[in-house]
């Protein structure tokens, strides 16, 4: 008696989803290559017709400009992120411990407006911010920044880690305080531990919404001494110029942080991302 086995794929199909695959990618790595192809093209060659797809006559003066100039804000950004990543864990892990452990009601009240927070544009929020920091003296400070970041990354974190730790089997915190721990205790000893993916995409996003962040910091931080990358790169741009090889080497810059980041921890993000998706 012979068995038949199912025949293989064609390998049309998969080289086709192959080729849209490809073709998908570098479509939209284009304007990342077009950043560092500006980058190194030289003023004169900028407004050249038809322009030019490859650099063929580099130039390094970008780059030197923010070695020279830029490195503060560079500076000011890697702070405020950290800041941002900091303050956004120490809301939202026990507010996300409380949502899933601790709440007994009004948990998809909270749940709701949690997300309606995340709906709001950060324009009308930095609006709002301006009037209360002109009050408490935080214009044009690190601080005032940080907190303001972490408005947007707080609503984010609390669902993550929610929806994470409402996966905890409630055998392990019952096992805790059997052991003499407390509330507090097994929220350090027992749930932090298992939420480390979670954690850790919170504090990815956090820092990247930190790091990128251009409407808080022109609202809120404009004419302070400390500013943020994204307000260095208006240094190069003037009202009869713009130096648009420095222009793109400073974004060129500023990118590879949030890249090195995202290619470090992609694997931690995205168990965190599903976290509580699936239970079983």
């Amino acid at each position: 008696m012979t068995t038949r086995t199912a025949p293989p794929a064609p390998r049309r199909r998969t080289r086709w989803k192959t080729a849209l695959g490809v073709f998908l990618t570098a479509l939209m790595l284009f304007p990342v290559y077009w950043m560092f192809n500006v980058s190194l093209t030289r003023t004169e060659d900028m407004r050249a017709d038809p322009p030019h797809w490859f650099p063929w006559n580099p130039t390094f003066e970008g780059y030197g400009d923010v070695l020279r100039d830029q490195l503060p804000a560079l500076g000011t950004s890697l702070g405020i992120g950290l800041g941002c990543v900091l303050l956004t864990l120490l809301i939202s892990a026990p507010a996300g411990f409380a949502l899933a452990k601790l709440l007994r009601r009004g948990r998809g009240t909270v749940s709701f407006v949690l997300l309606v927070a995340q709906m709001i544009p950060s324009v009308v929020m930095a609006i709002g911010f301006y009037a209360v920091y002109v009050r408490l003296g935080w214009i044009n400070s690190v601080w005032g920044l940080i907190v303001a970041d972490s408005t947007i990354a707080v609503p984010f974190g609390v669902m993550v880690l929610a929806a994470f730790m409402s996966g905890i089997p409630s055998e392990l915190m019952q096992a805790a305080r059997i052991d003499g721990a407390g509330t507090w205790r097994t929220f350090v000893s027992v749930v932090l531990p298992l939420g480390r993916n979670a954690v850790l995409t919170v504090s990815l996003f956090s820092f990247l919404w930190a790091w990128s962040d251009f409407v808080f910091a022109s609202t809120l931080d404009r004419n302070g001494e400390a500013i943020p990358i994204t307000l260095g790169i208006y240094a190069y741009i003037g009202n009869n110029t713009t130096e648009w090889n420095s222009i793109m080497a400073t974004a060129v810059v500023a990118s590879v942080p949030a890249a090195v980041l995202l290619v470090v921890a992609q694997r931690f993000v995205a168990g965190g991302v599903t976290a509580g998706a699936v239970k079983d």
